[in-house]
């Protein structure tokens, strides 16, 4: 195949990454290594390679690990209950289909429910919302930052090599 189809298709996958980084139920993180990795191959491997490609895996893998514990750090911090953390995860699901705002909106609203359902408190599970949505955006700016340092990496390394893998 044309080196090109597999610089097409791997940028195609950063692209989704970074949608994903955005929406909860997509890997992000794994579609923008999967795309680096893809335009890599493309080559041959000769302009980024083996170091290059486990540094964007750990970096990939800090992504993914910021987004789970995120949220769940910024729920726990203001003693939400299990149920609130299930209500914040399925808000999130649910939150998808309403664009942006129900992105956003959506765990607060499911971990506000679930507290309310656990323990009967409005103003806790209002601070349990607000926890749960701090943690989420942190995780979403954690992972947005790893993403781009993802893309500047590959990108400084691809251009500095003129055929030899690093």
């Amino acid at each position: 195949m044309d080196p090109i189809v597999y610089q097409v298709i791997g940028a195609l996958l950063v692209i989704a990454g970074f949608v994903g980084l955005l929406v909860p139920v997509i890997p992000g993180a794994l579609f923008v290594f999967a795309g680096l990795f893809t335009a890599a191959w493309g080559d041959g491997f000769a302009r980024v390679g083996a170091v290059t490609l486990t540094i964007l895996g750990v970096l990939a893998l800090l992504a993914l690990a910021a987004d789970l514990v995120g949220s769940h750090l910024g729920a726990r911090r203001v003693g939400a209950s299990a149920l609130a953390l299930v209500g914040a995860a399925i808000g999130g699901v649910a939150g998808i289909f309403f664009g942006i705002p129900g992105i956003i909106l959506g765990p607060f609203v499911g971990a506000v429910l679930g507290e309310v359902a656990m323990h009967g408190k409005l103003l806790q599970a209002g601070k349990v919302g607000l926890g749960t949505t701090l943690g989420l955006l942190a995780a979403t700016a954690a992972k947005m930052c790893l993403a781009v340092a993802m893309v500047a990496l590959f990108l400084l390394v691809w251009m500095a090599q003129g055929g030899h893998a690093a």
